[in-house]
C-alpha cells in the first residue's frame, strides 16, 4: 500500500504528498504487518531531509516480532439457540479482542467491525446479540493478518455448529444443509446489513464430502485405533468478505512504439502472483504474447490508489486493468480507422493488427502508436466495481491424537472453494493451500507468550514461536476449485482468493480435534478446547479431567 505510506510520511512531516515518493521492491509475503506505517517509517525519512544523505534501515526479525503488528488475540463466549428441528432460531456474541498497547484504526475495526460483518457466515440466522469490546494492554498492537477478523468469526459460528450437533445429536452435516442460506435467497443481507450477491453454499459441501471420502472415515478411524491413536474428521463451511470496501481502482496502459503494452496499477506484488494475473488480462484484451506486456507496479510517482489489502488486487485492480485495456484498444481503433480512412465500426482486430473487414488494407498496433503525435497511445482509466466479492468453501480435516502425548498429526485436508472465475489456476491453488497452512499453524502451534510479571515477549524468534513446518502437513492434500457461481459484482467474475483457506483452515482443525475426543469417549472436553492446540495443552486437558 505504497499510497497509504507516502500519505503517512507526508502527513507526519508536513509535507505535500507530491513531495514523498515511495518505491516498492519485492515483497515476499504481505499477509500481516501492513495497512498502517510505524514510527522508522517517518524517522528514516526525517533523518534523510535532516542530514541530506540516504539512509536505510532494515529491521532483525526480534525487532520485528516485538515492534510489528501482532494478530487475533480474543477471547469470546457465544451461544447458539436451536428450534427442535435444528433451526437456528439466534446466535450471542461477547467478546474481549486485546488491541495491545496503542488502538491502531484496522486493529479496531478489524475486531468491532470486519469481524461481526461475517458472523453470522453461510447460515440463515433471523436474529443476533452481539457485543464486542477492543482492549488495552501492555502489549504489541494488533493489525491486519490474514483473514483480519473473519477467521475469529468463522471459528466461533463453525464450533457452535458442531457443538450443537453434538448436543441434539442432529447429523453436523444435516444441521448445516439445514441452514445454509439457500440460492433463491440472494441477493441475500444478513444482520449485520451485508449483501452477499451470490453463492450456492450447498453445492460447495456436497462437493467436498467425497473429495475427502467423508463416507470411508470410519474404516480409516478404525485402523488408527489399532494403533491407540484417536482419529477425528473436522468440517467448516464458511464465506468471507473481501475487499476493503475500497472499490475504486486506477490503471494506465501505455502502447508504444517499441513494441511493448506497459501497464501500471497501485496494487501490488507481494508474492501472490498479481503481476501475472494482470499480465493475462492485457494479453487477453490486446491478442499480444506475454512478452510483449510489462506491469509496473509500487511506485507513487507512476500513479496511485488503495493498493492490495482485503485480497482486493484482481476483482478491483484486475478489473480495472481488463476495462482499461478495452478504453485503450477502443481509441487505437478509432486512430486506425482514421489512419487506413474508414469507419470504426469496419475496423476489425486480431494478433495486434487493425485491418479493414474485406480487404488486406491494415496497420499494426505498434506502428500505429507510433504515429501518433506523442509517439505512443496512452489512457489514464479508473474503473469501479459494484461491492465486495464473498468468496466461500467447505474445509474439511483428519487428524490422529495420540492421547499418551497430546501431539495430534494432520492426516488429511480437502477443500472445495468458491472462488468465482478463476484467471490462474496454479496461482489460486497457490493462495488457498498457503492460506490453508497458515490456519493450521494457528490452530496447532502458532502463539504469542509474554511473561506475565514482567511483560517480556518469550517467544521472539523463530526458535521460540513455532511455525508449520512440511512435514507437519497432511499424508494428502486435495484442493479443488468451484467457479459454476462466479461474482456479480465486478465484470471478471472473481472472488478475493488471498485469505480464504487460512479463514476456513482453523475450525476445520479444531472440530477434527474436537470430533476425536467425542469419538473417543470424551466429548465433554471438546467445548474446553484452546488454541493453539499444542501436546503439552491437550496432555493436560486430558489429565486433569
Amino acid at each position: 500500500m505504497p499510497t497509504a505510506v507516502r500519505g503517512a510520511i507526508a502527513g507526519a512531516l508536513g509535507l505535500a504528498p507530491e513531495a514523498v515518493r515511495v518505491r516498492v521492491g519485492d515483497v515476499g509475503g504481505g499477509f500481516g504487518m501492513k495497512t498502517s506505517f510505524y514510527p522508522e517509517d517517518v524517522v528514516i525519512a526525517w533523518a534523510a531531509r535532516h542530514t541530506g544523505r540516504p539512509v536505510r534501515w532494515s529491521g532483525e526479525r526480534g525487532e520485528e516480532f516485538l515492534s510489528t503488528t501482532h494478530g487475533r488475540d480474543v477471547q469470546a463466549h457465544a451461544e447458539l439457540a436451536l428450534a427442535a428441528d435444528g433451526r437456528i432460531l439466534a446466535l450471542r456474541v461477547q467478546s474481549h479482542a486485546n488491541v495491545g498497547a496503542y488502538a491502531l484504526p484496522t486493529g479496531v475495526a478489524i475486531q468491532l467491525l470486519i469481524g461481526p460483518w461475517v458472523q453470522t457466515s453461510v447460515y440463515h440466522v433471523p436474529v443476533i446479540d452481539f457485543h464486542f469490546r477492543a482492549v488495552l494492554t501492555h502489549q504489541a498492537p494488533t493489525g491486519a493478518y490474514r483473514g483480519a477478523g473473519r477467521p475469529e468469526a468463522i471459528f466461533n459460528i463453525e464450533r457452535l455448529m458442531d457443538e450443537a450437533a453434538r448436543q441434539t445429536g442432529i447429523d453436523r452435516v444435516a444441521l448445516r444443509r439445514r441452514n445454509f442460506i439457500r440460492p433463491e435467497q440472494m441477493p441475500y443481507t444478513n444482520p449485520m446489513g451485508q449483501t452477499y450477491d451470490v453463492g450456492r453454499f450447498e453445492r460447495v459441501l456436497e462437493q467436498a464430502l467425497p473429495l475427502a471420502d467423508w463416507d470411508g472415515f470410519a474404516a480409516r478411524a478404525a485402523q488408527s485405533g489399532a494403533r491407540g491413536l484417536w482419529r477425528g474428521l473436522g468440517i467448516a463451511t464458511f464465506l468471507e468478505w473481501t475487499g476493503g470496501n475500497v472499490f475504486e481502482e486506477r490503471v494506465t496502459v501505455d502502447v508504444k512504439s517499441d513494441g511493448f503494452i506497459e501497464v501500471y496499477s497501485a496494487v501490488n506484488q507481494m508474492g501472490q502472483g498479481i503481476a501475472t494475473s494482470l499480465a493475462q488480462l492485457v494479453v487477453d484484451a490486446f491478442d499480444v504474447p506475454i512478452e510483449r506486456v510489462r506491469v509496473v507496479l509500487g511506485d507513487t510517482e507512476r500513479g496511485n490508489g488503495f493498493g492490495s489489502a482485503g485480497s482486493r488486487s484482481l476483482f478491483t485492480g484486475g478489473s480495472a486493468m481488463r476495462s482499461g485495456a478495452e478504453h485503450t484498444l477502443a481509441q487505437a481503433r478509432q486512430l486506425a480507422a482514421r489512419e487506413l480512412e474508414a469507419a470504426p465500426e469496419d475496423i476489425r482486430y486480431a494478433a495486434a493488427r487493425f485491418h479493414v473487414a474485406g480487404t488486406d488494407h491494415a496497420i499494426g498496433l505498434f506502428e500505429l502508436a507510433g504515429r501518433q503525435l506523442e509517439g505512443h497511445i496512452f489512457v489514464d482509466h479508473t474503473h469501479r466495481v459494484s461491492g465486495p466479492t464473498w468468496p466461500n468453501g467447505c474445509h474439511i480435516c483428519e487428524v490422529e491424537l495420540d492421547p499418551r502425548t497430546g501431539a495430534v498429526a494432520l492426516v488429511g485436508y480437502a477443500s472445495v472453494n468458491d472462488v468465482g472465475r478463476v484467471i490462474n489456476p496454479l496461482i489460486v491453488r497457490g493462495q488457498l493451500d498457503g492460506g490453508a497452512v497458515q490456519g493450521i499453524g494457528q490452530a496447532l502451534c502458532e502463539q504469542l507468550v509474554y511473561d506475565d510479571p514482567s511483560g517480556q515477549l518469550l517467544t521472539g524468534s523463530l526458535m521460540d514461536y513455532a511455525v508449520p513446518r512440511a512435514h507437519d502437513l497432511a499424508t494428502w492434500f486435495r484442493t479443488e476449485m468451484d467457479e459454476s457461481t462466479p461474482c456479480a459484482n465486478n465484470p471478471l467474475g472473481v472472488k478475493g482468493v488471498g485469505e480464504l483457506g487460512t479463514i476456513g483452515a482453523t475450525p476445520a482443525v479444531v472440530n477434527a480435534v474436537a470430533d476425536a475426543l467425542a469419538r473417543a469417549g470424551r466429548a465433554d472436553l471438546a467445548p474446553r478446547l484452546q488454541m493453539p492446540l499444542t501436546p503439552a495443552r491437550l496432555w493436560t486437558l486430558l489429565h486433569e479431567a
